[in-house]
């Protein structure tokens, strides 16, 4: 089988998920989160835009139900023994076979929960569940359950993560090689991908962020091209991606003269991540993050220009998006643990001037200060 990891790490997965699955009082999980399924048994695919769901019950028995097409990608990436097919046929509804597996795995009347907040979840397939199962048994949300098990990494995890980190490095480089005057986004962005492909990466879980001039100030990729100026600014938003582990960062490049806004911008940048730093560690929350990049942020008149988030967790996703499910934003209780890969960005585009500035890396959680996993500095960057 292709497995990323040794059958005793997946067993050591499974013990812990069913242990919280006791303490919250579950008798099944029904996944469909693809990032649950990987990180519970290797199974690799992109089947999810289809219905599939990993049935786990409390005593540890496993089961998928999925579509003909990824029997062979379960047999072979996985350690799933047992799987099931729904067959592909007019009006198909796949939850009526997933009910008759629960009867067959005798979770009739019983308490399951359901991961509801995944991109494997339509609006459409929770509203058949709903109405299979309603009636079933007990239905829990139980969206966060496996996200928030996935959050420590374990050794053989980072050690893909830092992986990913040397490939994100490995992208700027071959990027910094192409940016000047006239040069085309298309080569550049090529060049990044590129780099990660032929250092044996993946492709990421959403796609780069590239934008110069006023598309600079975009924190979203958009489809077109175009080529640098003599004074221009870039903004770049990648990840290195390996065994689907994602390592990201961010940058805005300018090319030619900077303004004085460009510095001033930067200079806020590096002072509020420098100052994160000292907060990115266990005895502190996500919310602590935000705060601490909210306080400067304003404290610099910047409240207008700054975006209401920092950061994230990252870890293997799936497409559309290489981001999980706790990110640094006001409020958040999620404590920070030692063994996290967390993605701490600076976001700010003044549309008043038409300035974009950010800075962004991976870092990784330890007992004391985080480790950053790039080994570019945090230095200004013109062309």
């Amino acid at each position: 089988m292709a497995l990323h990891f040794e059958r005793s790490e997946f067993d050591a997965r499974l013990a812990r998920l069913l242990a919280k699955m006791q303490e919250e009082k579950l008798d099944a999980m029904l996944l469909f989160a693809q990032e649950s399924m990987f990180w519970l048994t290797g199974y690799d695919t992109f089947g999810y835009c289809f219905f599939q769901t990993l049935v786990v019950k409390a005593d540890g028995t496993t089961v998928l139900l999925t579509r003909s097409a990824d029997l062979r990608q379960a047999q072979l990436t996985s350690v799933i023994s047992d799987i099931r097919i729904w067959v592909d046929r007019v009006n198909a509804d796949p939850t009526l076979d997933l009910k008759e597996l629960l009867v067959e795995l005798d979770l009739l009347g019983r308490r399951i929960g359901v991961e509801y907040d995944t991109h494997g979840m339509t609006g459409r397939v929770a509203r058949l569940l709903d109405n299979q199962i309603s009636t079933f048994g007990q239905i829990v949300d139980a969206s966060y359950l496996v996200s928030r098990l996935r959050l420590v990494k374990s050794p053989t995890e980072i050690a893909y993560v830092e992986r990913a980190a040397a490939l994100a490095d490995d992208a700027l480089d071959a990027a910094l090689a192409l940016i000047k005057p006239g040069a085309d986004e298309a080569d550049i962005l090529a060049a990044m991908q590129g780099a990660i492909f032929s250092g044996g990466g993946d492709y990421p879980a959403n796609e780069f962020i590239i934008g110069s001039g006023a598309e600079a100030l975009l924190c979203r990729y958009k489809a077109g091209r175009r080529k640098l100026d003599a004074n221009d600014q870039l903004t770049l938003e990648w990840a290195g991606a390996y065994a689907h582990y994602h390592a990201a960062m961010m940058r805005t490049v300018v090319i030619g003269d900077p303004t004085h806004r460009h510095r001033e911008l930067y200079n806020a940048c590096l002072e509020t991540i420098q100052a994160i730093e000292t907060v990115l560690k266990p005895g502190h929350t996500f919310g602590d993050v935000f705060d601490m990049h909210a306080k400067i942020m304003d404290e610099r008149g910047l409240a207008r220009h700054r975006l209401n988030a920092c950061g994230y967790s990252l870890g293997a996703r799936f497409s559309p998006s290489w981001m999980e499910h706790q990110m640094f934003h006001i409020g958040n209780p999620q404590e920070i643990e030692e063994g996290m890969s967390l993605f701490v960005h600076m976001i700010i585009m003044d549309s008043d001037t038409g300035t974009a500035m950010t800075l962004g890396q991976t870092y990784l959680t330890t007992s004391q200060a985080p480790k950053s996993l790039s080994r570019h500095q945090l230095e200004f960057l013109n062309r």
